[in-house]
Protein backbone atom coordinates (compact mmCIF):
# COMPACT_ATOMS: atom_id res chain seq x y z
CA UNK A 1 0.00 0.00 0.00
CA UNK A 2 1.32 3.47 -0.83
CA UNK A 3 1.38 5.63 1.66
CA UNK A 4 3.74 8.56 0.14
CA UNK A 5 1.46 11.90 -0.51
CA UNK A 6 1.30 13.22 -4.04
CA UNK A 7 3.01 16.12 -4.89
CA UNK A 8 0.16 17.97 -4.48
CA UNK A 9 -0.73 16.66 -1.21
CA UNK A 10 2.86 17.52 0.05
CA UNK A 11 2.38 21.09 -1.26
CA UNK A 12 -0.26 21.45 0.60
CA UNK A 13 0.84 19.91 4.02
CA UNK A 14 4.12 21.94 3.52
CA UNK A 15 1.53 25.18 3.09
CA UNK A 16 -0.77 24.61 5.85
CA UNK A 17 1.97 23.72 8.07
CA UNK A 18 3.97 27.03 7.43
CA UNK A 19 0.72 29.32 7.83
CA UNK A 20 -0.45 27.90 10.82
CA UNK A 21 3.16 27.85 12.30
CA UNK A 22 3.29 31.64 11.77
CA UNK A 23 -0.12 32.67 12.60
CA UNK A 24 -0.54 30.63 16.05
CA UNK A 25 1.37 31.26 18.38
CA UNK A 26 1.02 30.57 22.55
CA UNK A 27 0.31 34.39 23.09
CA UNK A 28 -1.65 34.38 20.28
CA UNK A 29 -4.09 31.49 20.88
CA UNK A 30 -4.17 32.77 24.28
CA UNK A 31 -5.38 36.48 23.14
CA UNK A 32 -7.89 34.90 20.84
CA UNK A 33 -9.69 32.47 23.70
CA UNK A 34 -10.12 35.10 26.08
CA UNK A 35 -11.27 38.03 23.25
CA UNK A 36 -15.41 38.17 23.10
CA UNK A 37 -15.40 36.47 19.73
CA UNK A 38 -13.22 33.58 21.48
CA UNK A 39 -11.56 32.60 17.65
CA UNK A 40 -10.01 34.33 14.77
CA UNK A 41 -11.71 35.29 12.17
CA UNK A 42 -8.79 36.78 10.24
CA UNK A 43 -7.76 33.29 10.14
CA UNK A 44 -11.02 31.49 9.17
CA UNK A 45 -10.61 34.12 6.06
CA UNK A 46 -7.04 33.30 5.14
CA UNK A 47 -7.89 29.63 5.26
CA UNK A 48 -9.92 30.22 2.59
CA UNK A 49 -8.66 33.27 0.32
CA UNK A 50 -5.17 32.51 0.65
CA UNK A 51 -4.87 28.86 1.26
CA UNK A 52 -7.89 27.64 -0.40
CA UNK A 53 -8.52 25.06 2.21
CA UNK A 54 -11.86 25.69 3.24
CA UNK A 55 -13.01 24.10 0.31
CA UNK A 56 -10.68 21.36 -0.20
CA UNK A 57 -13.44 18.87 0.36
CA UNK A 58 -16.31 20.53 -1.19
CA UNK A 59 -16.91 19.71 -5.11
CA UNK A 60 -15.33 21.62 -8.07
CA UNK A 61 -19.10 22.46 -9.26
CA UNK A 62 -19.38 24.29 -5.86
CA UNK A 63 -16.29 26.04 -5.91
CA UNK A 64 -13.99 23.37 -4.01
CA UNK A 65 -10.92 21.83 -4.89
CA UNK A 66 -13.07 17.98 -5.03
CA UNK A 67 -10.50 16.24 -2.59
CA UNK A 68 -11.10 13.37 0.00
CA UNK A 69 -10.34 12.31 3.57
CA UNK A 70 -6.44 12.29 3.03
CA UNK A 71 -6.51 16.01 2.47
CA UNK A 72 -8.58 16.71 5.26
CA UNK A 73 -6.30 14.21 7.63
CA UNK A 74 -3.11 16.75 6.15
CA UNK A 75 -5.24 19.64 7.35
CA UNK A 76 -6.53 18.33 10.38
CA UNK A 77 -2.93 17.28 11.70
CA UNK A 78 -1.88 20.70 11.52
CA UNK A 79 -4.57 22.30 13.09
CA UNK A 80 -3.62 19.88 15.68
CA UNK A 81 -0.27 21.00 15.62
CA UNK A 82 -0.62 24.56 16.27
CA UNK A 83 -3.90 24.29 18.26
CA UNK A 84 -5.42 26.30 15.90
CA UNK A 85 -9.18 27.34 17.28
CA UNK A 86 -11.07 27.76 13.54
CA UNK A 87 -13.98 25.23 13.27
CA UNK A 88 -12.20 23.69 10.38
CA UNK A 89 -13.93 20.40 11.55
CA UNK A 90 -17.44 21.39 12.33
CA UNK A 91 -17.48 23.43 9.25
CA UNK A 92 -15.34 22.11 6.53
CA UNK A 93 -15.57 18.27 7.00
CA UNK A 94 -18.78 16.94 8.94
CA UNK A 95 -20.64 20.06 7.26
CA UNK A 96 -19.49 19.90 4.29
CA UNK A 97 -19.87 16.23 4.66
CA UNK A 98 -23.45 16.32 5.07
CA UNK A 99 -24.37 18.87 2.69
CA UNK A 100 -22.75 16.96 -0.51
CA UNK A 101 -24.51 13.90 0.56
CA UNK A 102 -27.91 15.69 0.71
CA UNK A 103 -27.36 17.94 -2.01
CA UNK A 104 -30.37 20.25 -3.50
CA UNK A 105 -29.54 24.32 -3.96
CA UNK A 106 -29.68 24.85 -0.87
CA UNK A 107 -26.60 22.58 0.22
CA UNK A 108 -24.64 23.75 -2.85
CA UNK A 109 -25.11 27.49 -2.32
CA UNK A 110 -23.79 27.01 1.61
CA UNK A 111 -20.62 24.70 0.66
CA UNK A 112 -19.96 27.77 -2.07
CA UNK A 113 -20.02 29.89 0.91
CA UNK A 114 -18.33 27.81 3.38
CA UNK A 115 -15.32 27.73 0.45
CA UNK A 116 -15.28 31.64 0.05
CA UNK A 117 -15.10 31.56 3.96
CA UNK A 118 -18.29 33.38 4.07
CA UNK A 119 -20.24 30.81 6.22
CA UNK A 120 -19.82 28.78 9.56
CA UNK A 121 -21.64 25.89 9.76
CA UNK A 122 -22.21 23.71 13.32
CA UNK A 123 -24.12 20.42 13.18
CA UNK A 124 -26.70 20.42 16.05
CA UNK A 125 -27.27 16.48 16.23
CA UNK A 126 -26.63 14.64 20.00
CA UNK A 127 -29.01 15.03 22.91
CA UNK A 128 -28.57 15.33 26.27
CA UNK A 129 -30.20 12.17 26.95
CA UNK A 130 -28.46 10.45 24.08
CA UNK A 131 -24.92 9.79 25.37
CA UNK A 132 -23.11 9.69 21.83
CA UNK A 133 -26.54 7.28 20.64
CA UNK A 134 -26.54 8.58 17.03
CA UNK A 135 -29.78 7.31 16.41
CA UNK A 136 -31.47 8.74 19.59
CA UNK A 137 -32.87 11.60 18.37
CA UNK A 138 -36.31 13.47 20.36
CA UNK A 139 -36.18 16.34 19.00
CA UNK A 140 -39.82 16.17 16.27
CA UNK A 141 -40.23 18.23 13.07
CA UNK A 142 -44.02 18.99 12.04
CA UNK A 143 -45.75 19.78 9.10
CA UNK A 144 -46.69 23.68 9.66
CA UNK A 145 -48.24 25.02 6.79
CA UNK A 146 -45.99 24.92 3.68
CA UNK A 147 -43.20 24.78 6.20
CA UNK A 148 -42.00 23.08 9.13
CA UNK A 149 -41.96 23.49 12.72
CA UNK A 150 -38.87 22.59 15.14
CA UNK A 151 -39.43 21.41 19.14
CA UNK A 152 -36.25 20.13 20.84
CA UNK A 153 -32.76 20.59 21.87
CA UNK A 154 -29.04 19.78 21.27
CA UNK A 155 -26.17 19.33 24.09
CA UNK A 156 -22.51 20.54 23.25
CA UNK A 157 -22.92 21.84 19.91
CA UNK A 158 -19.64 22.61 18.64
CA UNK A 159 -18.80 25.92 17.31
CA UNK A 160 -22.23 26.55 17.79
CA UNK A 161 -21.34 30.16 19.53
CA UNK A 162 -19.75 31.01 15.67
CA UNK A 163 -22.06 29.65 13.59
CA UNK A 164 -23.88 31.42 10.86
CA UNK A 165 -25.53 28.19 9.78
CA UNK A 166 -26.76 25.23 12.47
CA UNK A 167 -27.75 21.71 10.17
CA UNK A 168 -30.70 19.86 12.80
CA UNK A 169 -31.39 16.55 12.84
CA UNK A 170 -34.93 16.33 13.87
CA UNK A 171 -37.54 12.90 13.55
CA UNK A 172 -39.84 13.62 11.26
CA UNK A 173 -41.02 10.46 12.14
CA UNK A 174 -40.80 7.09 13.99
CA UNK A 175 -39.99 6.59 17.82
CA UNK A 176 -36.95 8.00 19.46
CA UNK A 177 -34.15 5.31 18.38
CA UNK A 178 -35.66 4.26 15.01
CA UNK A 179 -33.28 4.52 11.93
CA UNK A 180 -35.62 5.80 9.71
CA UNK A 181 -37.77 9.25 9.60
CA UNK A 182 -34.62 11.44 11.07
CA UNK A 183 -34.16 14.45 8.88
CA UNK A 184 -31.56 17.20 8.20
CA UNK A 185 -32.69 20.56 8.82
CA UNK A 186 -30.92 23.74 7.84
CA UNK A 187 -31.10 26.74 9.82
CA UNK A 188 -30.03 29.99 8.64
CA UNK A 189 -29.34 31.79 12.55
CA UNK A 190 -29.67 35.16 11.20
CA UNK A 191 -32.70 34.50 9.83
CA UNK A 192 -34.16 32.48 12.38
CA UNK A 193 -33.71 34.53 14.72
CA UNK A 194 -35.18 37.66 13.48
CA UNK A 195 -37.69 35.54 12.58
CA UNK A 196 -38.83 34.01 15.03
CA UNK A 197 -37.97 35.65 17.78
CA UNK A 198 -37.81 33.10 20.89
CA UNK A 199 -38.26 30.29 18.41
CA UNK A 200 -34.15 29.43 18.45
CA UNK A 201 -31.94 30.36 20.97
CA UNK A 202 -28.17 29.45 21.05
CA UNK A 203 -26.81 29.52 24.85
CA UNK A 204 -23.02 29.85 24.18
CA UNK A 205 -20.41 28.52 26.90
CA UNK A 206 -16.14 28.02 27.01
CA UNK A 207 -14.96 24.77 26.50
CA UNK A 208 -11.92 23.67 28.83
CA UNK A 209 -9.71 23.70 25.72
CA UNK A 210 -10.57 27.08 25.15
CA UNK A 211 -13.21 26.42 22.59
CA UNK A 212 -16.69 27.40 22.40
CA UNK A 213 -19.68 25.54 22.48
CA UNK A 214 -23.95 25.74 22.72
CA UNK A 215 -26.70 24.17 23.73
CA UNK A 216 -29.05 25.03 20.94
CA UNK A 217 -32.79 25.10 22.15
CA UNK A 218 -35.80 25.13 19.47
CA UNK A 219 -39.58 26.06 21.08
CA UNK A 220 -41.89 26.33 18.11
CA UNK A 221 -39.29 27.15 15.67
CA UNK A 222 -41.16 27.97 12.13
CA UNK A 223 -38.51 26.54 9.02
CA UNK A 224 -39.52 27.31 5.33
CA UNK A 225 -40.11 24.23 3.44
CA UNK A 226 -37.04 24.18 1.69
CA UNK A 227 -35.15 23.96 5.25
CA UNK A 228 -35.49 20.15 4.83
CA UNK A 229 -32.34 19.22 3.24
CA UNK A 230 -33.07 15.35 3.28
CA UNK A 231 -35.51 12.76 5.33
CA UNK A 232 -34.41 9.42 6.18
CA UNK A 233 -30.85 10.57 6.57
CA UNK A 234 -29.05 8.83 9.43
CA UNK A 235 -27.43 5.56 6.91
CA UNK A 236 -26.92 7.64 3.54
CA UNK A 237 -25.90 11.35 5.20
CA UNK A 238 -25.06 11.29 8.83
CA UNK A 239 -23.12 7.60 9.50
CA UNK A 240 -20.80 8.66 6.76
CA UNK A 241 -20.26 11.94 7.49
CA UNK A 242 -19.15 11.60 11.07
CA UNK A 243 -16.68 8.29 10.45
CA UNK A 244 -15.76 11.38 7.87
CA UNK A 245 -15.08 13.55 11.18
CA UNK A 246 -13.87 10.96 13.26
CA UNK A 247 -10.76 10.46 11.04
CA UNK A 248 -10.17 13.33 10.74
CA UNK A 249 -10.60 14.14 14.28
CA UNK A 250 -7.75 11.51 14.69
CA UNK A 251 -5.55 13.48 12.88
CA UNK A 252 -5.89 16.51 14.52
CA UNK A 253 -5.08 13.86 17.83
CA UNK A 254 -1.79 12.60 15.80
CA UNK A 255 -0.92 16.67 15.63
CA UNK A 256 -1.42 17.42 19.09
CA UNK A 257 0.55 13.80 20.29
CA UNK A 258 3.56 15.04 18.25
CA UNK A 259 3.52 18.10 20.35
CA UNK A 260 3.41 16.39 23.44
CA UNK A 261 5.73 14.53 22.79
CA UNK A 262 7.91 16.01 21.89
CA UNK A 263 7.68 19.37 24.02
CA UNK A 264 8.70 16.52 26.38
CA UNK A 265 11.31 14.97 24.71
CA UNK A 266 12.58 18.99 24.91
CA UNK A 267 12.00 19.19 28.21
CA UNK A 268 13.97 15.81 29.68
CA UNK A 269 17.16 17.08 27.79
CA UNK A 270 16.93 20.23 29.93
CA UNK A 271 16.02 19.38 33.31
CA UNK A 272 18.35 18.61 35.30
CA UNK A 273 18.38 16.40 38.58
CA UNK A 274 21.63 15.33 40.52
CA UNK A 275 24.22 17.01 37.71
CA UNK A 276 22.89 15.59 34.89
CA UNK A 277 19.84 15.56 32.63
CA UNK A 278 16.68 14.03 33.94
CA UNK A 279 16.37 12.01 30.04
CA UNK A 280 19.61 10.10 31.02
CA UNK A 281 17.61 8.10 33.66
CA UNK A 282 16.54 5.18 32.25
CA UNK A 283 12.83 4.91 33.30
CA UNK A 284 12.81 8.26 31.62
CA UNK A 285 13.94 6.96 28.43
CA UNK A 286 11.76 3.63 28.63
CA UNK A 287 8.43 6.05 29.17
CA UNK A 288 9.36 8.56 26.03
CA UNK A 289 9.97 4.98 24.33
CA UNK A 290 6.49 4.51 25.00
CA UNK A 291 5.04 7.61 24.21
CA UNK A 292 6.78 7.69 21.28
CA UNK A 293 5.13 4.28 20.34
CA UNK A 294 1.70 5.28 21.42
CA UNK A 295 2.38 8.33 18.73
CA UNK A 296 3.30 6.17 16.00
CA UNK A 297 0.26 3.57 16.38
CA UNK A 298 -2.36 6.91 16.33
CA UNK A 299 -1.03 7.74 13.12
CA UNK A 300 -1.08 4.42 11.54
CA UNK A 301 -4.77 3.96 12.89
CA UNK A 302 -5.18 7.32 11.48
CA UNK A 303 -4.04 6.33 8.02
CA UNK A 304 -6.12 3.18 8.32
CA UNK A 305 -9.24 4.79 8.80
CA UNK A 306 -8.60 7.42 6.27
CA UNK A 307 -7.94 5.07 3.44
CA UNK A 308 -11.64 3.17 4.62
CA UNK A 309 -13.96 5.81 4.15
CA UNK A 310 -14.57 4.86 0.83
CA UNK A 311 -14.89 1.66 1.82
CA UNK A 312 -18.48 -0.63 2.46
CA UNK A 313 -20.50 0.81 5.28
CA UNK A 314 -19.49 -1.74 7.94
CA UNK A 315 -15.64 -1.73 7.09
CA UNK A 316 -15.66 2.28 7.08
CA UNK A 317 -17.88 2.28 10.53
CA UNK A 318 -15.38 -0.93 11.77
CA UNK A 319 -12.06 1.19 10.68
CA UNK A 320 -13.40 4.86 11.68
CA UNK A 321 -14.65 3.52 15.36
CA UNK A 322 -10.71 1.09 16.10
CA UNK A 323 -9.02 4.40 15.46
CA UNK A 324 -11.20 6.35 17.76
CA UNK A 325 -10.82 3.92 20.70
CA UNK A 326 -6.87 3.47 19.80
CA UNK A 327 -6.38 7.44 19.19
CA UNK A 328 -8.50 8.31 22.85
CA UNK A 329 -6.67 5.56 24.67
CA UNK A 330 -2.83 7.26 23.07
CA UNK A 331 -4.07 10.77 23.60
CA UNK A 332 -5.13 9.76 27.64
CA UNK A 333 -1.62 7.65 27.94
CA UNK A 334 0.82 10.67 26.15
CA UNK A 335 -0.85 13.28 27.74
CA UNK A 336 -0.39 12.00 31.23
CA UNK A 337 3.19 11.09 30.65
CA UNK A 338 3.56 14.45 29.33
CA UNK A 339 2.01 16.30 32.42
CA UNK A 340 3.71 13.74 34.77
CA UNK A 341 7.29 14.09 33.18
CA UNK A 342 6.85 18.19 33.70
CA UNK A 343 5.77 17.87 37.27
CA UNK A 344 3.79 20.96 38.25
CA UNK A 345 4.62 23.65 35.63
CA UNK A 346 2.72 20.76 33.12
CA UNK A 347 -0.79 22.20 34.00
CA UNK A 348 0.44 25.78 34.47
CA UNK A 349 -1.29 28.37 31.78
CA UNK A 350 1.79 29.63 30.60
CA UNK A 351 3.46 26.49 29.42
CA UNK A 352 2.05 25.25 25.93
CA UNK A 353 2.13 21.53 26.89
CA UNK A 354 -0.99 22.50 29.31
CA UNK A 355 -2.96 23.40 26.63
CA UNK A 356 -2.44 20.65 24.17
CA UNK A 357 -2.92 18.75 27.04
CA UNK A 358 -6.92 20.11 27.75
CA UNK A 359 -7.66 20.27 24.22
CA UNK A 360 -6.24 15.85 23.86
CA UNK A 361 -8.79 15.62 26.95
CA UNK A 362 -11.80 17.21 24.85
CA UNK A 363 -10.31 15.01 21.40
CA UNK A 364 -10.34 11.85 23.70
CA UNK A 365 -14.33 12.30 23.88
CA UNK A 366 -15.80 14.47 21.14
CA UNK A 367 -17.55 12.29 18.38
CA UNK A 368 -18.01 9.58 21.34
CA UNK A 369 -15.05 8.23 23.23
CA UNK A 370 -13.53 4.33 23.80
CA UNK A 371 -16.77 2.99 25.54
CA UNK A 372 -19.40 3.87 22.70
CA UNK A 373 -16.70 3.16 19.64
CA UNK A 374 -15.45 -0.50 21.23
CA UNK A 375 -18.73 -1.42 21.59
CA UNK A 376 -19.70 -0.47 18.18
CA UNK A 377 -16.65 -2.23 16.94
CA UNK A 378 -17.32 -5.65 18.97
CA UNK A 379 -21.47 -4.79 17.26
CA UNK A 380 -20.00 -4.61 13.57
CA UNK A 381 -17.53 -7.70 14.14
CA UNK A 382 -19.45 -9.75 16.08
CA UNK A 383 -23.37 -8.97 15.87
CA UNK A 384 -24.63 -12.09 17.69
CA UNK A 385 -22.24 -10.94 20.95
CA UNK A 386 -24.25 -7.81 21.84
CA UNK A 387 -27.74 -7.13 22.80
CA UNK A 388 -29.23 -4.95 20.33
CA UNK A 389 -28.39 -1.66 22.70
CA UNK A 390 -25.00 -2.59 22.04
CA UNK A 391 -25.24 -2.07 18.09
CA UNK A 392 -24.27 0.89 16.16
CA UNK A 393 -27.57 2.73 17.77
CA UNK A 394 -25.36 3.22 20.69
CA UNK A 395 -22.31 4.94 19.36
Amino acid sequence: MDLDFSEEQTLLADAVNGYLTGAYDLDARRRAVASEAGWRPEVWKALAEDLGVLGALIPEEAGGLGGGGVEAMIVMRAIGRSLALEPYLETAVLGVGLLKRAGGERAEALMTAIAEGQAVVAFAHEEAAGRHALLRVETTARREGEGWRLDGAKAVVSAAPWASHLIVSARTSGAATDESGIGLFLIDVAQASSRAGEGLSIRPYPTVDGRRAGEVAMDGLILPADALLTEDAFEAVIAPALDEAVAAQCAEAVGVLSQLHDQTLDYVKQRKQFGRPIGQFQVLQHRLADTFAAVELATSLTYMATLHLDAPAAERARAASAAKVGVARALRFVGQAAVQTHGGIGMTDELALSHYFKRASVIEQQLGGVEPHLRRFIALTEPSTLEPEGSLIDV
